[in-house]
């Protein structure tokens, strides 16, 4: 029976094809370098950089135009729906344009299409954003350290430097 389940120990593998020997292998990335998979750790302090970046740009525009220039009383007010806001419309523009959010700029990473030689599109980014938002599906990863939404929408994370 445990031949046919497998070990836990072993992780997380689809089952089909030999095992790799780093992640993305079967994807034809390289093992290290630019063009391979992003680390996890990367890849939330990507998260983090975008998050601040949007929290200090809602509190400039508070700062200019007061708690009222965007509709609310106070900062954590307006920050509780802008902020996220900002965010998600960052990621999309940024990420269907430049394929790299300004988080992984700094960090060294971006988004790139796995199935095809093509630009990410405003479509995949906008799913990507909206499944990022969760926080669980990127945590959740295959063996090739892609998260949920990356396999939802064909893309990886990978290095740029």
């Amino acid at each position: 029976m445990r031949d046919v389940a497998g070990s836990w120990l072993s992780g997380p593998t689809s089952g089909t094809g030999p095992e790799q020997k780093y992640k993305g292998e079967r994807l034809g990335l390289p093992a290290s370098g630019t063009g391979s998979i992003a680390p996890l750790g990367v890849r939330l302090s990507a998260l983090v950089v975008d998050w601040l970046l949007a929290y200090g740009l809602v509190g400039v525009i508070v700062m200019v135009g007061g708690p009222g220039a965007l509709g609310g009383e106070s900062f954590s007010a307006v920050a509780s729906w802008a902020v996220p806001l900002i965010w998600g419309a960052s990621g999309v523009i940024c990420v269907w344009l430049f394929a790299q959010t300004p988080g992984q700029a700094v960090v060294g990473i971006g988004t790139a299409r796995i199935d095809a030689d093509e630009r990410v599109g405003f479509g995949r980014s906008l799913v990507r954003v909206v499944f990022i938002f969760f926080l669980l599906p990127p945590l959740i990863q295959d063996e090739d350290g892609r998260g949920m939404h990356d396999r939802a929408t064909g893309t990886a994370l990978i290095r740029t430097r």
